[in-house]
C-alpha cells in the first residue's frame, strides 16, 4: 500500500526529552503516599496524570525511531528493532521486580513490618514462590507500582504491524485503536492478573494513548493543526481544564463538592483510570492541544540551563524510571520511620529526585565515554 504518513523530521524534539522528564519525576513523588510535595503533580488538578504522558510519549517515540528504518529497511529490520526494544524492557522490568521484591522481603523481615508484604502485593511470595515468580515473569503478578512497565512492554511487543499499518493508513488505524477501546470498556475486555483481578493498566484501553502519540508522530498533529491554532479551540480546552480540576477537587474534598450536584461529581469520581475513561482521555488530549500550539519545537526556552536536569532524565527514561519506582519504595518505607513529618517529605523527594538525576547523568557521561575519540592518535616516536 502507499505510503500517507508523514514522518517528523530528523533531530532531537528537546519537548519530548523535558516532559518524560518530568513524568518520571512525577511518577516517582506520586508513588509515594501521604506526600505533600506530590501536590505540585498534574493528577491533583484534572482527570490525567503523569503516566498518560509517559504513555503518550512512549507511542509517539516509538514512531519517531522506528518508522523510518522500517520504510528504509524493510518491514523485517524495523521489527527486529523494536522486538529488541521489547527485550531490554523486558529485562530491566525483571531486574526491578527482583530487586524489588527483595527490599520489600528483607524490609518487613528486619523490621518485623508484615503489613508491608500486603501493602506492597507481594504475600503470594510468601505462601508459594515458585508459582508467584513464574506468573511474575509471565507479567501477570505485578507488586504494587510496577504495572507501567509490562503496559509498555506488551504495546511494544504487539507495535510492529501496527507501525507497518499506521504508515499507510494512519487515520483508520487510529480509528481502529478508537474502536478497541470503546469496545474494551462495553465488554470488559482485560488481562487476567495473578493471584487474582486484572491489570491495573488495561492494554486494550491504554493501547489508545500509545496510539494517539503515534498518529500525532505520523502526521496527526499536521492534520489537525487548523483546528490546534484556532482561538475558539483554545478557549475551549481552558474551559475544559478549569471544568476538570474542579470535579477533581469536589471529588477529594466533600466540603466543596457540597456546591455541585452529586451526579455530576459522582460521573467523574472515582476516575476511572484502569480503563482510560473517557473524560480521562479527552483531558489528555487538551493538554497536548495546549502543549503544541504555546510550546514550539525551537522555543529558545528549552536551551535553558534550569531544563537541563529533568531534559537529561527524559534521554534516560528506562533507567531514571526504574530507579524512581525503587526510590518510591524506599521513600515510603523512610517517611514511615520518621512520622512522615513534611519536612522528611520535602528531603525524601528531593533526595530521590537528585539520585535520578545524578543516574541520567552518569549513564549519559558514560555512553558518552563509549563513542570513539575524536582526537587524532598521536604519532609515534622516531
Amino acid at each position: 500500500m502507499e505510503i500517507h504518513a508523514i514522518l517528523p523530521p530528523k533531530g532531537r524534539d528537546l519537548r519530548l526529552d523535558l516532559f518524560r522528564g518530568i513524568a518520571n519525576w512525577a511518577i516517582f513523588l506520586d508513588h509515594i503516599p501521604d506526600n505533600v510535595v506530590n501536590w505540585i503533580t498534574t493528577r491533583n488538578y484534572g482527570f490525567s496524570d503523569a503516566a498518560d504522558l509517559f504513555v503518550f510519549i512512549s507511542g509517539y517515540t516509538a514512531s519517531f525511531v522506528y518508522a523510518r528504518m522500517m520504510l528504509e529497511r524493510g518491514f523485517v529490520v524495523g521489527a527486529t528493532r523494536l522486538f529488541k526494544r521489547v527485550w531490554q524492557l523486558y529485562v530491566a522490568h525483571i531486574i526491578l521486580f527482583v530487586i524489588y521484591i527483595v527490599s520489600i522481603g528483607y524490609i518487613a523481615y528486619r523490621f518485623r513490618d508484615a503489613d508491608i508484604v500486603n501493602e506492597f502485593n507481594v504475600a503470594g511470595l510468601i505462601e508459594n514462590p515458585v508459582e508467584t515468580l513464574r506468573q511474575g515473569l509471565l507479567l501477570k503478578f505485578k507488586p504494587l507500582n510496577l504495572d507501567v512497565l509490562p503496559l509498555y512492554i506488551v504495546l511494544m511487543g504487539f507495535f510492529p504491524p501496527v507501525l507497518w499499518m499506521m504508515l499507510r493508513r494512519p487515520n483508520l488505524t487510529m480509528l481502529g485503536s478508537i474502536a478497541l477501546w470503546l469496545a474494551a470498556r462495553q465488554f470488559g475486555w482485560n488481562l487476567p492478573g495473578f493471584p487474582g483481578g486484572e491489570w491495573y493498566f488495561n492494554p486494550f484501553c491504554w493501547q489508545l494513548l500509545f496510539l494517539f502519540g503515534s498518529w500525532c508522530a505520523l502526521g496527526g498533529g499536521t492534520q489537525a493543526a487548523s483546528f490546534v491554532n484556532s482561538p475558539a479551540t483554545t478557549w475551549l480546552c481552558i474551559g475544559y481544564l478549569v471544568f476538570a480540576m474542579l470535579m477533581t477537587f469536589a471529588g477529594r474534598f466533600p466540603d466543596f463538592g457540597a456546591w455541585f450536584p452529586q451526579w455530576l461529581v459522582g460521573a467523574f469520581n472515582p476516575n476511572d483510570k484502569t480503563n482510560l475513561a473517557w473524560y480521562r482521555f479527552l483531558h489528555f488530549v487538551v493538554i497536548v492541544v495546549l502543549t503544541v500550539k504555546f510550546v514550539k519545537k525551537d522555543w529558545p526556552g528549552l536551551e535553558w540551563r534550569i531544563w537541563e536536569p529533568v531534559i537529561k532524565c527524559g534521554q534516560q527514561s528506562l533507567a531514571v524510571f526504574c530507579v524512581g519506582v525503587f526510590l518510591s519504595f524506599v521513600g515510603h518505607f523512610v517517611l514511615s520511620l520518621s512520622y512522615g513529618s513534611v519536612w522528611a517529605q520535602i528531603g525524601v523527594s528531593l533526595g530521590g529526585i537528585a539520585i535520578m538525576t545524578a543516574v541520567a547523568y552518569y549513564i549519559s557521561w558514560s555512553k558518552q565515554q563509549d563513542k570513539p575519540s575524536s582526537k587524532p592518535a598521536p604519532a609515534a616516536a622516531s
